[in-house]
């Protein structure tokens, strides 16, 4: 079984390491390819393009002057205890066991705009560039036309390693749109959904929904799960599986009140 998340904007370079061990990213040479597009846009072409602030502008170019290779633990984090948004708060890698590491590294994937499928402990350094950015680049106008059918073939590959090609997606439409179904080399993807009752209904509340998202990965990895069956069992922050609201493998799970 694998379970890929999304990355997060907040990024998290100054707390303690949890852990010393360390992967290079295996899509560096496509990374650099998009920076070096990066470095041509001024502070003010890259707020127009992110719709960001002057400030975060004025970051983001720092950080894309700054990038380089080769990474190594002097200049760069490994991914999971880099980022620091809503699902990484659910995930909580920074108390992570040895044990848990492996099992993440083996068994979770992270999308990400400038670095295509990370694992758990590859290096990484600070960026933002998000999937769904408008960028040109010579293979296209966007990131999903740069990026094409390299994550997938990067997840087909980490499918089957897995066993069973079972995937568990716990990530944005954003992200996962950057999966292309038709090539991907899964019999199973479940998708999980988190809803919380409010207005006499249950409904998706975006920030609940990405902690919860990063809560059940966390699930998933400390429970060492394996069968897609067992996903039924998370029954973390009072969310518990809603067996009427489910469908297929639209996994839905749901509670009343905030735990």
């Amino acid at each position: 079984m694998l379970l890929v998340v999304s990355p997060a904007k907040n990024l998290d370079f100054e707390s303690p390491l949890a852990t010393e061990t360390f992967t290079q990213p295996t899509m560096l040479e496509h990374s650099q390819e998009l920076i070096d597009v990066c470095k041509t846009l001024t502070p003010a072409d890259i707020s127009s393009l992110m719709s960001v602030s002057d400030k975060i502008a004025g970051l983001n170019a720092a950080r894309f002057g700054e990038w380089h290779t080769p990474f190594s633990p002097d200049n760069a984090r490994q991914a999971v205890l880099a980022f620091n948004g809503d699902v990484y708060t659910g995930l909580d890698a920074a108390t992570f066991s040895e044990k848990d590491f492996d099992f993440a590294q083996q068994h979770m994937r992270i999308l990400s705009g400038l670095y295509g499928l990370l694992k758990p402990l590859d290096l990484m350094q600070a960026y933002r560039l998000e999937m769904g950015t408008k960028l040109a680049n010579e293979r296209g106008n966007n990131l999903y036309q740069f990026w094409g059918e390299l994550i997938t073939d990067a997840m087909n590959k980490a499918l089957a390693e897995q066993g069973d090609k079972v995937l568990v997606n716990l990530a944005s439409n954003e992200y996962f749109k950057s999966v292309k179904k038709k090539s991907l080399d899964a019999e199973r993807v479940i998708t999980p959904q988190f809803k919380d009752w409010k207005n006499s209904q249950y409904k998706m509340i975006s920030f609940f929904a990405k902690k919860a998202r990063g809560l059940m990965a966390r699930f998933i990895i400390q429970h060492q799960l394996t069968e897609a069956e067992q996903l039924k069992g998370f029954d973390v922050a009072g969310y518990s599986y809603n067996e009427e609201l489910s469908k297929g493998d639209d996994f839905v799970f749901t509670r009343r009140e905030e735990a």
